[in-house]
């Protein structure tokens, strides 16, 4: 016999997300490190060795100095960028090495 109030497994795992504040925050900081390949060109991501978040700062290590000082003086614009693509406020910072 089917409950007449059942839900999908999948909308039960969303819900459960949503409602819980760490596990949506760990999938938003999730979401910025393979959003980092997924909103700048490959080009950029071709000299991206490393990708990583700790203290709400992207750590970004690149091959290209070149491109480190480039980047640097776009990083305003990136943060914005990544956070639009979470959804919430993730990261405060970027700091390229």
């Amino acid at each position: 016999m089917r409950k007449k109030n059942s839900e999908s497994i999948g909308e039960a795992i969303r819900q459960y997300f949503e409602e819980n504040p760490f596990f949506k925050r760990k999938l938003a900081e999730s979401k910025v490190i393979s959003g980092w390949h997924i909103i700048f060109s490959k080009t950029i991501s071709s000299y991206t060795s490393d990708v990583y978040l700790k203290n709400n700062i992207l750590y970004v290590h690149l091959t290209s100095s070149v491109l480190r000082s480039e980047l640097s003086m776009a990083k305003e614009k990136m943060i914005d960028d990544l956070n639009k693509h979470v959804g919430m406020y993730v990261v405060k910072n970027i700091i390229f090495r």
